[in-house]
């Protein structure tokens, strides 16, 4: 019998085509699906991993709003060109607050898993409002309207709030101070800046955008620029596998 007329009885009885097909997609789910039922006890606890700030967070919307992640991924894979060109690779818990994560497939920029620190805040700043001064042949488009956009911070406590509803751990008080956090982060000499980092004490307070008048959509997305890849200290990893 030819491969045809095996498909036949699908190509001529659409009720059995569309059995067919919700058993295939039953499948399919159940693939997906089931491991999210393991999902922590697969994932590592990391030394030094958080929740995002409010300012990193409202940066890092930012950056999936203007489709950041259509071309840049946020992952190292374990394959020696990637260790050499971006760092170590990748772990699942640098992704366990991310909601959706931002691995990506595609790379028409370079990843950005590992971008924070790697350059100031100036050249952050340049490069999005004029790709091309500092990488001549980028063919990003310019976003200069963020450092002239100011942060509004509308709705980042109910923001914080629904991610505790998926597991993050953002406590009552970082919910409820979650507007004056997010200003806060991007002026150290403010009142609520101490108290910030009480709150967050890892995290970095400083005028990120140049501009310390106002606090810009700029601010908060050269933050949760300048924040990724930095939480995990790798020298413990590479330790262990020294003693190995």
């Amino acid at each position: 019998m030819s491969v045809w007329h095996k498909h036949e009885i699908f190509e001529k009885n659409s009720i059995i085509l569309v059995i067919g097909i919700l058993v295939m997609i039953s499948i399919g789910g159940l693939v997906e699906i089931a491991p999210l039922f393991y999902l922590k006890s697969t994932i590592e606890k990391t030394e030094g991993m958080r929740p995002y700030t409010p300012l990193e967070l409202a940066g890092r919307n930012i950056y999936v709003r203007e489709g950041c992640y259509l071309c840049h991924s946020q992952m190292v894979r374990p394959m020696r060109d990637e260790l050499e060109r971006y760092g170590p690779y990748s772990l699942a818990a640098e992704s366990m607050y991310d909601h959706p994560f931002q691995w990506g497939s595609k790379r028409t920029g370079p990843d950005l898993a590992r971008v924070g620190n790697k350059y100031s805040d100036d050249w952050h700043v340049a490069h999005l409002k004029d790709p091309r001064s500092v990488v001549p042949a980028s063919i990003m488009p310019g976003y200069p309207f963020l450092a002239e956009t100011p942060l509004d911070p509308y709705g980042i406590s109910d923001h914080l709030k629904v991610n505790t509803y998926v597991g993050v751990p953002y406590t009552e008080e970082q919910v409820e101070a979650a507007k004056s956090d997010i200003l806060a982060q991007a002026k150290p000499d403010s009142d609520e800046a101490e108290a910030f980092l009480e709150r967050y004490p890892t995290a970095v307070v400083r005028d990120y955008d140049g501009n310390p008048a106002e606090v810009t959509e700029m601010d908060a997305l050269v933050a949760y620029l300048q924040m990724l890849g930095t939480l995990v200290d790798f020298s413990i990893y590479d330790e262990k596998a020294n003693l190995r």
